[in-house]
């Protein structure tokens, strides 16, 4: 996606499905941080529907954390400088069945979400792999000295309420937090997950914008 403005001869440019990363953008360059570091679970594609590509064109590094061994692969050969990882985030360590859906943006850890798109829309389980899982909390403390990266983006069709719970933003934590906030429908009946947006505000979160599809939470200690 581009926005180009005749009058004033600028261009921004998006790879995220509803320009998420020029809000995330815009909050960390008012926050005088122009390299923001990122974690990204459910990272999907290095450019294609992606909320940390244009930060990672721009200087930033991060943590790619994608499942799907096929896609994953485009990491490796895309974005050599960030961390990448072939793995999906859980509760605890080890081996959950992963569904490979016909259409790759839809792939789950999740046997409802699987089954509920191939019954609603023209979506198929294709494959059925066994992939390895690792909490998040493992994830940071091996790649990242336990810390949190600025910029927390998560996309884990059906599994996100389950991965925010999982984790302690107490007193180690993201400044950004993006995550998927509306249930996919193919048949226009997507449902905001409330009781996500609920618990991310109990944990000290406000949001800062929605784009429906995502909504966007800036940590209560973050000024302008």
């Amino acid at each position: 996606m581009r926005v180009f403005n005749k009058k004033n001869n600028w261009i921004k440019s998006s790879y995220a499905q509803s320009g998420e990363d020029l809000i995330v953008k815009y909050i960390f360059d008012n926050l005088g941080i122009l390299r923001p570091t990122y974690i990204d679970i459910g990272a999907h594609h290095p450019f294609y529907l992606s909320n940390t590509a244009l930060f990672y064109e721009t200087g930033s590094i991060g943590i790619n954390i994608e499942p799907d061994p096929t896609l994953f692969k485009l990491f490796s050969r895309y974005r050599k400088k960030d961390i990448n990882i072939n793995i999906g985030i859980g509760i605890e360590n080890g081996v959950s069945d992963f569904y490979v859906i016909s259409t790759p943006t839809l792939n789950t850890f999740s046997k409802a979400e699987a089954e509920r798109y191939a019954e609603e829309g023209d979506y198929k389980i294709t494959e059925i792999l066994k992939i390895k899982t690792c909490s998040l909390e493992n994830v940071l403390k091996v790649h990242n000295n336990g810390r949190f990266p600025d910029f927390l983006n998560i996309d884990a069709e059906g599994l996100d309420e389950m991965i925010v719970k999982s984790i302690d933003l107490k007193n180690n934590y993201p400044i950004v937090i993006c995550v998927e906030t509306a249930s996919f429908s193919a048949t226009g009946k997507s449902v905001k997950n409330t009781a996500l947006i609920d618990l991310l505000s109990a944990k000290g979160y406000r949001i800062y914008a929605d784009t429906f599809i995502n909504t966007i939470f800036l940590n209560h200690n973050a000024r302008f």
